[in-house]
């Protein structure tokens, strides 16, 4: 593989520790969610955090998709939601939910750009058989 880019991050404490990057850019704390059995309070948490970068990344795979169609895709997002359960033999799973908003298209494009982008994707390909990923296109309404 032909290295792009290359990131160190270290969390000391775990889910109630604090996250930094090599190059001290991303510097914050964490915190277990109360329904977790923690404290909860103003910090992030892991699923946030890969909430936050598969969305991004998502969302820059659709760019790819919609340059390979000559597509618009208009205000576009991505909202990633990151569930974290358990299975029935009570290890803990982590699922998603991209919710991709292209106003831009019509269906049938969307469709294309949506499963093409699952495709491009790292967090995608990185996922693929190991978690529940579902794709949902949302479209501008009459």
């Amino acid at each position: 593989m032909k290295n792009l880019y290359k990131t160190a991050v270290t969390t000391k404490g775990a889910r109630d520790g604090r996250t930094t990057s090599d190059d001290g850019i991303l510097n914050i704390k964490q915190s277990t969610p109360k329904s977790m059995g923690g404290e909860g309070g103003n910090y992030t948490n892991p699923e946030q955090l890969f909430g936050a970068a598969y969305s991004a990344c998502f969302g820059a795979a659709l760019e790819a998709a919609a340059k390979n169609h000559n597509a618009d895709l208009g205000d576009y997002s991505v909202t990633a939601i990151v569930k974290l359960g358990l299975t029935e033999d009570e290890d803990l799973q982590l699922s998603v939910i991209l919710d991709c908003y292209i106003p831009g298209v019509d269906v049938e494009t969307g469709e294309t750009l949506v499963n093409e982008a699952h495709e491009i994707c790292p967090y995608s390909r990185a996922t693929r058989d190991n978690i529940d990923v579902t794709l949902n296109l949302l479209l501008e309404e009459d």
